[in-house]
């Protein structure tokens, strides 16, 4: 039984990600009509939330950056760019950001939360029913927070065949930004290859 073609066509059918007790309860109907014992599996994405280790990582290396005297927080321009995509907050990005955007500190963690969501159940998608760690999975999502590549990176396809080293190994090729390495995603890669392999 194809378990991952009925994952899938389930997914789209809800139109997001399966939370943890859609997973368990599919899986039991599966396992029940093939005659196989779930226990003992690994669980695939867990809960499809973000832990506390990944929402930390992404706010270490996002920052709430560009705090005024008046305690609002203001937009900057890319780094690697100098210009577009605008960020305000703990990096959030979008059409309606430019240089004059300002939000307070209560605007800029609803944002973040938000996003959260969003980035959580896009790597639920991408990943399929791959077995997967908090680790593994708070370490993917701070990685799409800051890429928004999970659809199209290798590292997405060597996950849901289980090559897990392969896979860790490629959040380093993800430094560019702008033509140029930069140091400060050399450093947020190797951190979210580290929370990957814990």
């Amino acid at each position: 039984m194809n378990r991952k073609y009925i994952f899938d066509h389930v997914r789209r059918m809800l139109g997001r990600g399966f939370r943890q007790a859609e997973v368990d309860a599919l899986d039991r109907v599966l396992d029940d009509a093939s005659g196989y014992s779930s226990q003992g599996r690994v669980p695939s994405v867990p809960l499809c939330r973000i832990g506390e280790a990944g929402i930390q990582l992404i706010k270490r290396f996002e920052g709430c950056a560009r705090l005024r005297r008046d305690g609002l927080v203001e937009a900057y321009p890319d780094p690697g760019t100098g210009g577009p995509p605008w960020t305000i907050g703990w990096g959030s990005t979008g059409a309606e950001i430019g240089p004059q955007t300002v939000w307070s500190q209560e605007q800029c963690d609803a944002r973040l939360e938000a996003d959260l969501k969003l980035y959580a159940s896009e790597v639920a998608a991408a990943i399929g029913d791959a077995p997967t760690t908090q680790g593994q999975f708070d370490a993917l999502v701070s990685f799409h927070y800051n890429t928004g590549a999970i659809h199209r990176a290798t590292l997405a396809r060597l996950h849901r065949q289980g090559r897990y080293e392969e896979a860790a190994l490629e959040f380093g090729r993800w430094k560019h930004a702008g033509g140029r390495v930069m140091k400060g995603l050399v450093r947020r890669r190797a951190e979210e290859a580290r929370l990957y392999r814990t």
